[in-house]
């Protein structure tokens, strides 16, 4: 059987890189949004590309509705990455349970009512999940628990716990990543999307202030693209959940390689601490992970050409 793909929260910076990886594959891909800006797809994609993508736009609180694109597309593997980010889970925390939470428990009993049909299941976490106490435990073993301090890490931890339940009490299997500072095209929503509005900011020639300054771990949105991808086709057992792999650099290093492509960019950051530890464990899912220096060429290149 040849694959369908329907990918939840697709309008977004990975869900885009998602669908471009899909049908540059060949896969049939369904969005499943509840926006309809096509913008960051319309962004890394041409228009033959853009035409083969079918947008769906719904709600994953709506357990009725994400069954019918499920049926009416004949999906077989699911990419869940819906969700309220933390300013917006924090500014109506109510939703943010109801879109985080609810949702990814629909999308999971969704997904086990046509198990037979469905190969495949990969949703998003987040290293939210982890704050600064857990960093010791966190560089040491992918599998620790975290002690989250924000609305929405709570609800990522919540959701990877319903992935081990739909496991233990239904044996529907699924992987979980968990992204950090996700940077590149397409990437300008969220708190820790400073570093490619920066560079945004640089091909425009204007300057740009990044409201944070830690060490912290950089994920390619197209290598997390690649990992979501790999990871629903090798959901077969069990519910594991794993750190998506990048680099960890100082905030000075990132500015010095947008420097590098940009000249004279007038980027600085301000003295804040990001709540959450600077790495993370990452050996047990393999997962490409591009150097930073040529993440920003290739996402200064792009702005330049759009």
């Amino acid at each position: 059987m040849s694959e369908s793909w329907l990918v939840t929260g697709a309008l977004g910076c990975i869900g885009a890189w998602i669908v471009r990886t899909l049908v540059r594959e060949g896969a049939s891909v369904t969005t499943f949004d509840l926006g309809d800006d096509v913008s960051r797809l319309r962004l890394i994609m041409n228009p033959d590309e853009l035409e083969r993508v079918t947008c769906v736009r719904g709600d994953v609180t709506d357990l009725a509705g994400l069954g019918r694109s499920l049926d009416e597309h004949e999906v077989t593997h699911v990419v869940h990455l819906a969700a309220l980010l933390i300013p917006l889970a924090r500014a109506d925390p109510s939703r943010g349970a109801l879109v985080n939470v609810v949702g990814t428990t629909n999308v999971f009993e969704a997904v086990k009512q046509r198990r037979e049909r469905i190969a495949g299941l990969a949703y998003a976490s987040s290293a939210a999940v982890y704050d600064l106490v857990d960093a010791d435990t966190a560089t040491r073993d992918e599998s620790a628990v975290g002690h989250p301090t924000t609305l929405y890490g709570v609800h990522k931890l919540a959701n990877e716990g319903t992935a081990r339940v739909y496991w233990s009490e239904d044996r529907l299997p699924s992987i979980g990543l968990r992204p950090y500072i996700v940077y590149g095209p397409g990437r300008d929503t969220g708190m820790t999307a400073g570093p490619t509005l920066a560079m945004a900011a640089a091909v425009r020639g204007e300057p740009y202030t990044i409201a944070w300054s830690s060490r912290s771990t950089f994920n390619y949105a197209p290598d997390a693209a690649r990992a979501f991808v790999d990871a629903a086709r090798a959901a077969a057992d069990g519910a594991p959940v794993y750190n998506i792999s990048g680099e960890t650099m100082l905030m000075s290093e990132v500015v010095a390689a947008i420097e590098t492509e940009v000249p004279g960019a007038q980027i600085g950051y301000d003295d804040v601490a990001l709540p959450f530890p600077e790495e993370f464990a990452t050996c047990g899912f393999p997962m490409p992970v591009t150097p930073l220096a040529q993440g920003v060429r290739e996402t200064v290149e792009l702005f330049r050409s759009r």
